[in-house]
C-alpha cells in the first residue's frame, strides 16, 4: 500500500507562484511513475503533469513553459512549480502514483488563483 500526502496549496494572486510537494511511503519510489491531475467544480479531473521513472516529463497543453514538474527520489517526493498561475488553475490538485497497474492518489490540495 502506498499513501500520498501533499502539501503547498494556497490562494495566490494571477501571476503568482505556487509548489506543491508531495511525500510517497513505501519503498522503490524511484521505479515508478508519478504525476498530478487536478479537477475543477463541474469538471472532470485532468492530468497536469507526469515524470516518468527515467526523469521524462510530459505536461497538459495549458499548463506547458508555466508549471514544472521534478522529483527527488532521496526524499521520497514530486513536486509542481507552478509560475504564472492563471485563474483558470483554480482547482483542487492530486497527486497519483502509478504502481504495478495500480493507481494510487493523495488526498488533494486546493489552489485558488484570485485577486
Amino acid at each position: 500500500q502506498v499513501q500520498l500526502v501533499e502539501s503547498g496549496g494556497g490562494l495566490v494572486q494571477p501571476g503568482g507562484s505556487l509548489r506543491l510537494s508531495c511525500a510517497a511511503s513505501g519503498s522503490n519510489f524511484r521505479v515508478y511513475t508519478m504525476g498530478w491531475y487536478r479537477q475543477a467544480p463541474g469538471n472532470q479531473r485532468e492530468l497536469v503533469a507526469i515524470i516518468f521513472n527515467g526523469g521524462r516529463t510530459n505536461y497538459a497543453e495549458s499548463v506547458k513553459g508555466r508549471f514544472t514538474v521534478s522529483r527527488d527520489n532521496g526524499k521520497n517526493t514530486v513536486y509542481l512549480q507552478m509560475n504564472n498561475l492563471k485563474p483558470e488553475d483554480t482547482a483542487v490538485y492530486y497527486c497519483w502514483l502509478l504502481k504495478n497497474n495500480d493507481n494510487y492518489w493523495g488526498q488533494g490540495t486546493q489552489v485558488t488563483v484570485s485577486s
